[in-house]
């Protein structure tokens, strides 16, 4: 049954890479409009509150890795799926560099406590995949750190598929053109330079390096109960929705009828009177003057 899954999951990604070459062949589409995007989005955002009442009833545990190269869209794309559900039910994860005591543990082991219960959805905004790419990349690890994490990974993750977790793997890809235009960007925007850090620049100068580096990772740990979905980032907009549509329909979630809410009435004032504290308001600008 195992090898017929993987022979099953190898003809989706041969198959999905040529559909991939395909569409490269015919060119990007046009970026996407604002209002579409947003209309687009408000469908979604629905969904997403949808599936989120559905993981709190069904103690569904489901975890959402987000890796790619600096300025892939990472952030943006959390971002967008979290900003309409509950950060009780949706946690973001986006660990520091490790302590010295943490350098000291099996390398896994400050992930593990982040992982989901029943009723939540862990998004992880990179992830113990930090092994696989940066730390080889800047030498933040030994090759043989490296090797031994590839070999581990599928089976830690195929643990986590066997109690109940589904794990979602999504690589964000930036063509190198982009790439350029997002970092410039932020040098010159005032409103992002605070994004613009040493490890950027130093990324963008190994970009084949980062290339060897996720063709590795994927050789590895791209399985039948983990796969690696990558996504096209050049189009923000696009890679968002495409992103929040493939990920509800991996979760098998059922709605949930809405109880009926009805406002009860406003209790009566008694003796309460308005206070005549000197309350310090803030200031209404004329906005439309300016």
């Amino acid at each position: 049954m195992a090898k017929k899954k993987d022979e099953q999951h190898d003809e989706q990604v041969h198959l999905s890479a040529a559909a991939g070459r395909h569409k490269a062949e015919a060119g990007p589409p046009p970026k996407m409009k604002r209002k579409e995007y947003e209309r687009e989005m408000r469908v979604l955002h629905g969904e997403l509150v949808a599936m989120q009442e559905w993981v709190k009833a069904s103690g569904a545990k489901i975890c959402i890795v987000f890796e790619g190269r600096d300025t892939a869209g990472k952030g943006g794309t959390i971002k967008r799926i979290t900003e309409r559900v509950s950060p009780r039910v949706f946690r973001v994860i986006a660990l520091p560099a490790p302590t010295e005591r943490e350098k000291s543990q099996m390398y896994i082991q400050r992930y593990l406590p982040h992982f989901p219960a029943a009723g939540e959805v862990v998004i992880f905004d990179r992830s113990w995949y930090n092994r696989a790419g940066v730390e080889p990349v800047m030498g933040f690890c030994t090759p043989e750190d490296t090797e031994r994490f590839l070999e581990l990974a599928p089976a830690v993750e195929k643990a986590m598929a066997d109690s109940g977790i589904l794990l979602l793997k999504y690589w964000l890809e930036v063509s190198p053109d982009e790439q350029t235009r997002r970092l410039e960007a932020r040098i010159s925007d005032g409103r992002k330079t605070w994004k613009l850090s040493p490890m950027d620049l130093e990324s963008y100068h190994r970009w084949h390096d980062y290339s060897r580096a996720r063709d590795e990772m994927f050789k590895a740990s791209d399985t039948s109960w983990a796969p690696w979905f990558v996504v096209r980032s050049d189009d923000k907009r696009r890679a968002r929705l495409n992103v929040i549509r493939h990920l509800l329909d991996h979760i098998t979630y059922e709605t949930i009828p809405a109880k009926k809410v009805k406002l009860p009435k406003r209790q009566a004032p008694e003796n309460y009177k308005e206070s005549d504290h000197p309350f310090t308001f803030v200031p209404e600008h004329d906005w439309a003057e300016d």
